[in-house]
C-alpha cells in the first residue's frame, strides 16, 4: 500500500509480468491509498528480485506480499468487495496512464462519497499480449490497462450521489479510454457494449457458435450474444 497522493509518480513497465493494482481505496482509518496486488508464479528468489523495485519505491504504508497458495491470491479482492452492499460500476480499456490521466483519478477520488468505493487498474501486457488479436475470442490484447470504477455503499438513500460520482469520473476519463471494453466487467448495458468487447471478426465467430449450439438463446443471463437464426 502507498499513499494515494504519490500515485502520480507511479510508472509501470508494460513488458513486465502482469500485475493488478487497486488504484484507489480507502483504508479503515480513512487514509486514501493505492493497494497493489502482484502475482508471480515461479522461483521465490526470482519473484523477490522482480518485486524489489516496487518495495524500493515506497516505503509502502504496509507490505503484505509473500508466498501463498494460488487460491489465496484469487480470494484477496473479496476483502474490498464484501457481499450485501449496493453496487454501480463503469469500466473500459485505457490507452495509457499519462500524468493527466493519473491526476484525474487522484483528484476525483478525493471526492468519493463512500469509503467502500474504489478504482481498479488492471495492468496488462506480458503473457496477455503475446497472442494476436484474432487468435482467440479475447481481442484487446494490445491494451496496456483496464479501468474499473466501483461504487459501493449501504444506504439506499445515497444511491444518487454514489452513482453520480461513478458516472462523473467515468466521463472525465473518456479522453484516455480506447472505447473498447472487457466483457467480464460489463453489466447488462445493451448490444453495443457487448460488441465493443470483441473485434468484428471475433463477434461474428461467436454469433456462428451461438447459432449452432444455442439458437433459442437459452443461456442469456449474461453479456449476451444473441443468435441470428430463427427456430
Amino acid at each position: 500500500m502507498i499513499d494515494l497522493s504519490r500515485m502520480k509518480s507511479v510508472r509501470v513497465d508494460p513488458a513486465r509480468q502482469t500485475a493488478r493494482a487497486e488504484g484507489g481505496a480507502t483504508l479503515p482509518d480513512g487514509t486514501p491509498a493505492v493497494v497493489t496486488i502482484t502475482g508471480f508464479c515461479g522461483p521465490l528468489e526470482e519473484g523477490e528480485r522482480l518485486l524489489q523495485p516496487l518495495r524500493a519505491f515506497g516505503p509502502p504504508l504496509q507490505d503484505l506480499v509473500g508466498p501463498m497458495p494460488y487460491t489465496g491470491l484469487q480470494s484477496i479482492v473479496e476483502t474490498v468487495n464484501p457481499p450485501g452492499l449496493r453496487n454501480y460500476w463503469k469500466s473500459g480499456y485505457l490507452q495509457g496512464l499519462s500524468e493527466e490521466a493519473l491526476t484525474t483519478l487522484v483528484d476525483s477520488f478525493a471526492t468519493v462519497p463512500s469509503p467502500q468505493s474504489h478504482m481498479v487498474i488492471d495492468h496488462l501486457g506480458g503473457a496477455v499480449s503475446r497472442r494476436g488479436r484474432e487468435e482467440t475470442a479475447y481481442t484487446h490484447r494490445d491494451a496496456p490497462y483496464n479501468l474499473l470504477i466501483v461504487g459501493m455503499w449501504s444506504n439506499p438513500g445515497e444511491d444518487d450521489q454514489n452513482i453520480r460520482w461513478v458516472r462523473g469520473l467515468w466521463e472525465a476519463m473518456h479522453p484516455f479510454a480506447s472505447g473498447e471494453v472487457y466483457v467480464n466487467y460489463e453489466a447488462d448495458q445493451g448490444i453495443d457494449r457487448v460488441k465493443a468487447a470483441y473485434s468484428e471478426a471475433a463477434y461474428a465467430r461467436l454469433v456462428a457458435l451461438k447459432n449452432q449450439y444455442d439458437p433459442t438463446n437459452l443461456f442469456r443471463l449474461n453479456q449476451n450474444i444473441k443468435p441470428t437464426v430463427s427456430v
